[in-house]
C-alpha cells in the first residue's frame, strides 16, 4: 500500500457567503471555489447560451436539413457510459423531432477501435447514411472523416476531448475544447455537448415555426453521462447534474434508468450523484467492456418498463461477470507488484503491468484500482490480437499521462503505434515484443518528471466534527449543497474514535461501532480492508478519515460513517 498523509484544508474566506449557512458548511463550499451566493443557484438560468459554442449554428442547420428532408442519419457513439448516454440522447430527441430514418453505430472495442474509423464509416455507408453525427468522439478521427467525405456523407462532430494540432475536415465541429471556442464550460462531458447541440437545433426549428419537445425531459441522461465520465463538476456540470437528479428523484426518468436503479437497489427519491457513478454507470459500462455497448444504449432507449427491467438484469449480470474478471486480474496484478518490493516507497515511479489472458475490456479498471492502492501511474496491457498489446493508463495528480506517452513517442518513435487520452487517463497500442523496451523508456521519463513527495498519497480533510455533525439534519444539509463529485469533492472529516465493536461483514468489509466527540455513538463501515490486519480486537482507539452518510435500512434512516482511511492508535 502507498504511504498516506492526511492534511486539513486551511481556513477559507467565507465573508461573502450567507450567514444562515452553518460555518462548517460555508468553509466546505468556499474551499471548493464557491465565492458568491449566485454560485449556489443551480437552476437552468445559470447555464451559458448555446451560441457561445463555436459552429453550433452550422451543426444545427445541417441536422435541421436532415430532419426536414428525412435524410438517413447515423449517430456514431463510443463504448463507455458517456458515449451510451450521448447516443441514446441524440437518437431519442431526433426521433421526437420527427426523424424517421435514424440509427446508431457504436464502434466495437475489439474490432473497430475508437471513434469514427473508416470501418465504422463503411458500416454507416452500407446503412445508407447521408449524415453522420459523432457523439463523445470524432475530434481525432481524421481518416474516418476523410472516408465519409469520399463516400459523400457529411459529418457533424460533437465531442469534448482535447483537440490535436489539426482538426478533421468535418462539415461542423462542436467541441468547447477546440481553438477559439468561447464556451465557458470546458469540462462538459460528451453528453453535455450533444445536449447543447440539440438546444441550438430546437431553437432553429422553433424559429422556422416548428413544434419541438421539452429538452428538460432528457436531463436524466445528461446527468448520468456527466457523472459517469468523471468530468470536473464546474458550474455548468453542477447545474446539468443537479437538474437531472431532481427529475429522477421526482420520478421523471426514462424506464432504463429506473430499471437500473431498481437492480442496483437504489431508491430514486434519495438519489445522489455518487449513486449514478457507482451503481448505474458500471452496469452500462459493463456492456461496452465485455460485450456490445448496444445493450446499454437499448436499455436507455426503450420506453417499456418491463423490457427495461429485462435489459437491466442482463446488464447487471454482465457487470457481475466484469467484476469477477476484474478481481482475478487485480489479484494477479497485486501479486506482481508485491513481487517487485515489500516496501511501497521502493516501487518504480510508474507501473507497467501485463499478464497473458487479461481481458482488454477490463484493463482500464485494473489500472485504476492498482493506481489507488499504490499511488503510482499505472499502464495495464492485454493482448488485443496476436503480436499486439492494447494498454490503458491511469495517472496521479502531477503527471499528465498523455504528455508522458507523447514524450515516449518523441524520443522512441518506434515504440508506440497509437495513443490518445488526457491528463489522468489514456489508451495506447504497441507490439508485444516491445513491451520491455517500452517499460524501460516510460520508467526513465516518469523518474525525471515525478518528485518523491508526489508518490505519497495526500487525503484532504475538512477538519473535525462535533456531536452535531453525526445527526441526520446535518448530513441532509451536506447533501443539499451537492452534487458532489470530481472537482467538487464530497466533504471528508477526520478525528479520533473509541472502538466499541468491530466485525467482518461480507468478505472484506469491516463494520464498527465507534464512540466520538461528546460520547456520541455511531455506526461505521470500511470497505475492502486488509483482512490480515483487521478485525483486531486489541485496538481500542483509531484515527479515521470519514464521510458521514445516511444509511436506509428496513424503513429506518440512521447516520453511518464511511471510513476512507483509518489507523490504530492504541
Amino acid at each position: 500500500m502507498a504511504s498516506v498523509t492526511i492534511q486539513r484544508y486551511p481556513a477559507a474566506d467565507i465573508s461573502a457567503l450567507p450567514d444562515d449557512i452553518p460555518v462548517v458548511l460555508r468553509q466546505i463550499l468556499a474551499r471548493r471555489g464557491i465565492k458568491a451566493p449566485s454560485q449556489l443557484d443551480l437552476s437552468t438560468r445559470g447555464l451559458p447560451h448555446f451560441n457561445t459554442l463555436k459552429h453550433v449554428q452550422r451543426a444545427a442547420e445541417r441536422i435541421a436539413t436532415a430532419l426536414n428532408e428525412q435524410q438517413r442519419i447515423c449517430i456514431c457513439g463510443d463504448f463507455d457510459a458517456d458515449g451510451a448516454t450521448s447516443t441514446a440522447l441524440m437518437v431519442s430527441v431526433l426521433q421526437a423531432m420527427g426523424a424517421q430514418h435514424i440509427g446508431y453505430i457504436v464502434p466495437n472495442r475489439f474490432a473497430d477501435g475508437y471513434g469514427l474509423s473508416p470501418s465504422v464509416v463503411e458500416q454507416a455507408r452500407q446503412q445508407g447514411a447521408e449524415l453522420i453525427i459523432t457523439v463523445d468522439s470524432g475530434i481525432s478521427c481524421h481518416a474516418g472523416v476523410q472516408a465519409a467525405t469520399a463516400a459523400g456523407i457529411d459529418v457533424v462532430i460533437t465531442d469534448h476531448h482535447l483537440a490535436g494540432a489539426e482538426l478533421p475536415a468535418a462539415f461542423a465541429i462542436v467541441n468547447p475544447n477546440q481553438p477559439d471556442c468561447q464556451f465557458p464550460g470546458k469540462s462538459i462531458a460528451g453528453v453535455g455537448v450533444a445536449f447543447y447541440v440539440l438546444l441550438a437545433l430546437r431553437q432553429h426549428l422553433r424559429d422556422a415555426g416548428q413544434a419541438t419537445p421539452n429538452l428538460a425531459d432528457w436531463l436524466d441522461l445528461v446527468a448520468l453521462g456527466t457523472v459517469a465520465d468523471v468530468v470536473k463538476l464546474d458550474g455548468v456540470n453542477r447545474i446539468l447534474v443537479q437538474q437531472g437528479l431532481q427529475r429522477i428523484r421526482a420520478g421523471h426518468c426514462r424506464p432504463g434508468i429506473q430499471a437500473l436503479l431498481e437492480v442496483a437497489g437504489r431508491d430514486p427519491a434519495s438519489l445522489q450523484a455518487a449513486d449514478l457513478g457507482f451503481a448505474v454507470a458500471p452496469r452500462i459500462n459493463a456492456a461496452g467492456r465485455l460485450d456490445d455497448m448496444g445493450a446499454g444504449i437499448e436499455c436507455l432507449l426503450t420506453t417499456d418498463l418491463e423490457q427495461a427491467r429485462m435489459m437491466a438484469q442482463q446488464l447487471d449480470q454482465l457487470n457481475k461477470d466484469r467484476r469477477h474478471i476484474e478481481t482475478e486480474m487485480r489479484e494477479e496484478a497485486e501479486v506482481y507488484v508485491s513481487g517487485l518490493t515489500d516496501d511501497a516507497e521502493q516501487l518504480p515511479p510508474i507501473l507497467v503491468l501485463h499478464q497473458s489472458g487479461w481481458h482488454q475490456g477490463v484493463v482500464g479498471i485494473v489500472a485504476g484500482r492498482v493506481k489507488e492502492q499504490c499511488h503510482r501511474p499505472v499502464i495495464a496491457f492485454a493482448e488485443a490480437e496476436p503480436g499486439w498489446l492494447k494498454g490503458s493508463a491511469r495517472s496521479i495528480p502531477g503527471l499528465h499521462i498523455r504528455d508522458l506517452l507523447e514524450r515516449v513517442h518523441t524520443l522512441h518513435p518506434q515504440l508506440v503505434e497509437r495513443f490518445g487520452g488526457h491528463a489522468m487517463a489514456a489508451g495506447l497500442t504497441l507490439r508485444s515484443e516491445l513491451l520491455t523496451e517500452f517499460r524501460t523508456a516510460v520508467t526513465a521519463i516518469a523518474e525525471s518528471w515525478l518528485e518523491p513527495e508526489q508518490l505519497t498519497r495526500t487525503l484532504w480533510s475538512d477538519g473535525e466534527l462535533d456531536a452535531g455533525g453525526f445527526t441526520e439534519p446535518f448530513v441532509r444539509q451536506i447533501e443539499s449543497y451537492g452534487p458532489w463529485g470530481q472537482g467538487f469533492s464530497e466533504p471528508l472529516f477526520d478525528g479520533e474514535f473509541t472502538v466499541v465493536s468491530q466485525r467482518l461483514v461480507g468478505e472484506r468489509h469491516l463494520k464498527l461501532v465507534l464512540q466520538g466527540p461528546q460520547r456520541v455513538t455511531v455506526d461505521a463501515i470500511a470497505f475492502n480492508i486488509d483482512t490480515t490486519v483487521w478485525p483486531d480486537p486489541r485496538v481500542r482507539q483509531i484515527h479515521a478519515l470519514y464521510k458521514p452518510q445516511l444509511n436506509h435500512f428496513r424503513g429506518r434512516t440512521s447516520v453511518q460513517l464511511q471510513l476512507e482511511h483509518f489507523t490504530a492508535l492504541r
